[in-house]
């Protein structure tokens, strides 16, 4: 099969396609014929060293996968022939860039019916994130006020409509160029960055999610006993101790593979109350590209491969 694989650290020219053996699922385990694939800041950031998630390489990354089930280890939870989704193994490696992944079953869902595999294999890591801070960490409900940062990105985006389908009232962060966009996710309220500092104008909130490792700046907008998310400063304890101090809650989150969640999430797509948004898609070969765009910091949604 062709895999995505680099054997150092750097730029997108350190990603080289290679030829591997296909892999042989275990006990468990389904090998998935990959169809899409998409890439993450966190996919950039593990290639360039910049977070050694993975230690040193050789490794393969990306994690986001949607495809079809073509081979079933013994104990496996899927049939040949059903189309899962999901980012399994994360935060070890699962070398997602590749025509084949062999995962535990019990870290795939099946694909949501209404999307193709392009918008599927966009959901899982961006919105796994958006729903292990607002819905496990926060337990986001009706009438709370929500503070979304990087409301347009792929976290963002998410973290938007499923804020928004839990009945909050969300506040987001974005520039002028993605009003209409993040307005039509369904953002009550959209501060401008460039213009507006929201530490300003932003009171009494009851959730912040942060993914601009902007902390401290942050959790003063929140009200007495609401909810900092981070998914930058996840390990901050002295951060974690500054809004405790403050009488504020602080969740810093690491995203895992969760397959209740991520069958939570197909439903609501399913029923239209959430819709991944696909700005550009790469064939596989053209991964170095993709990379960049995603490096550059301005996307819309998600950037997907096609495998």
């Amino acid at each position: 099969m062709r895999a995505m694989i680099q054997k150092s650290f750097g730029g997108p020219e350190v990603l080289e396609l290679v030829d591997s053996e296909r892999p042989k699922p275990l006990a468990g385990e389904v090998l998935v014929k990959v169809h899409a694939s998409a890439i993450n800041p966190v996919d950039v950031a593990v290639r360039s060293g910049a977070f050694p998630l993975l230690g040193e390489p050789p490794f393969g990354v990306g994690w986001d996968i949607s495809g079809v089930v073509e081979e079933v280890g013994p104990g496996a939870g899927f049939a040949v022939g059903d189309e899962v989704y999901g980012m399994p193994f994360f935060p070890r490696a699962a070398t997602g860039y590749a025509e084949y992944v062999a995962a535990p079953s019990s870290q795939l869902a099946r694909k949501p019916a209404s999307l193709d595999h392009v918008h599927a294999a966009a959901v899982p890591l961006a919105a796994l994130t958006a729903w292990q801070g607002l819905v496990g960490a926060a337990d986001v409900k009706e009438g709370d006020r929500v503070l979304i940062q990087r409301a347009a990105g792929g976290v963002g985006h998410f973290a938007v409509q499923i804020a928004k389908a839990r009945g909050a009232h969300v506040i987001a962060i974005a520039s002028a160029a993605r009003r209409a966009f993040v307005t039509g996710l369904g953002a009550d309220e959209i501060i401008d960055y460039r213009t507006t500092d929201f530490t300003e104008t932003v009171k009494d909130v009851d959730v912040v999610l942060d993914s601009m490792a902007q902390g401290d700046l942050s959790f003063g907008v929140l009200r007495p006993g609401g909810v900092l998310i981070t998914i930058l400063e996840h390990g901050d304890e002295e951060l974690a101790a500054r809004v405790e101090a403050a009488g504020r809650r602080f969740a810093g989150i690491l995203v895992e593979p969760d397959r209740a969640a991520l069958e939570a999430i197909a439903e609501l797509i399913d029923a239209g109350r959430i819709r991944p948004y696909v700005e550009r898609t790469f064939p596989l070969e053209e991964v170095g590209k993709a990379h960049d765009l995603v490096g550059a910091g301005h996307v819309q949604g998600k950037i997907v491969l096609t495998v």
